[in-house]
C-alpha cells in the first residue's frame, strides 16, 4: 500500500524539556483530501499540527511528505518543501494592505506570482475589492482568508489550517467550509484542526479525534459522525 502523501507517523513528544503530549500518535492527508483533527480541549490537536510543521521537536516517530522524510527540517525549510501553513492567531501583518500580506505570502518564490495573486482573489473576491485596505481592519473572517490566501501564494503541496474558524459567526463558518472544498477539488491536500466538530467532520474525507495527545478514533468523516461513542463523547448526542 502506497505511503500517504503527508503523514506524521507515530509522534511522540512535546513543547522544550516538558512532557510529552503527543503520544504515538498518526495524522495522514492525501492529494484531493480534507483531514480533519478534532477532540476535546487539550487533546493534543494543535500541537498534532505543529509537530508536522516542525514547531516542536519529535522524541520519536517521523514526518514524511511526497515521499521525502522532513523530520529534522526547521519550519521554514518544510515551507519550501511545500508546507503552507495558518496558526490560529497572530497570522496576518495588521498595519500592511491585504495586498501587501499577499505578496509576503510569496517570499520564497523569484518567479512572477501574479497569476497565483490573481487566483486568491477568485477564491475570495472581497479581497480584491479591499486589496489597498489594512488587513488589520478586516473582519475576522476577511482576516483569515487573507492568511489562507497568504498561505496559498507560496503554492504549497499541502494546506495546514490551525482552527480556521476560531471566533466567526456561523455563516461565515461555512463560507469558510466551501472555499476549503473548492481548495481540496484543485487536488491539494488540506490538513485542518477545527473546535466545530460536527460541522468538520462533515467535510472530512479523513478524521481523526485526537484524545489526551493520542488517536482515539479514525475514520472517514461519515464514519465517525454516524459513530455512536464519537456522537455520545464528542457530539453532545
Amino acid at each position: 500500500m502506497a505511503e500517504p502523501f503527508l503523514i506524521g507517523e507515530a509522534m511522540t513528544g512535546g513543547y522544550g524539556r516538558g512532557p510529552d503530549i503527543l503520544h504515538d500518535c498518526t495524522i495522514s492527508v492525501d492529494p484531493g483530501q480534507i483531514a480533519v483533527i478534532v477532540g476535546p480541549n487539550g487533546a493534543g490537536k494543535s500541537t498534532g499540527m505543529k509537530a508536522i510543521f516542525g514547531m516542536l521537536n519529535l522524541r520519536k516517530g517521523r514526518v514524511v511528505l511526497d515521499g521525502d522524510d522532513i523530520t529534522d527540517l526547521s519550519p521554514q525549510d518544510r515551507v519550501r518543501r511545500g508546507m503552507g501553513f495558518v496558526p490560529q492567531v497572530n497570522n496576518i501583518f495588521p498595519s500592511m494592505s491585504v495586498e501587501e500580506n499577499l505578496e509576503m505570502g510569496a517570499f520564497i518564490r523569484n518567479d512572477d506570482f501574479s497569476s497565483t495573486m490573481a487566483q486568491v482573489y477568485d477564491l475570495f473576491p472581497i479581497l480584491k475589492d479591499k486589496r489597498h485596505q489594512a488587513a488589520g481592519e478586516l473582519s475576522g473572517g476577511q482576516r483569515q482568508q487573507v492568511a489562507v490566501g497568504r498561505a496559498l501564494m507560496t503554492q504549497p503541496k499541502v494546506l495546514m489550517l490551525d482552527e480556521p474558524t476560531a471566533g466567526v459567526s456561523p455563516i461565515v463558518m461555512d463560507e469558510l467550509f466551501d472555499r476549503i472544498i473548492e481548495i481540496a477539488r484543485t487536488g491539494l491536500p488540506v490538513l485542518m484542526v477545527e473546535q466545530n466538530a460536527r460541522q468538520a467532520l462533515e467535510i472530512a474525507d479523513r478524521a481523526y479525534v485526537l484524545v489526551q495527545g493520542a488517536n482515539a478514533h479514525t475514520g472517514t468523516g461519515k464514519e465517525l459522525l454516524a459513530d455512536d461513542e464519537v456522537r455520545r463523547s464528542f457530539l453532545g448526542g
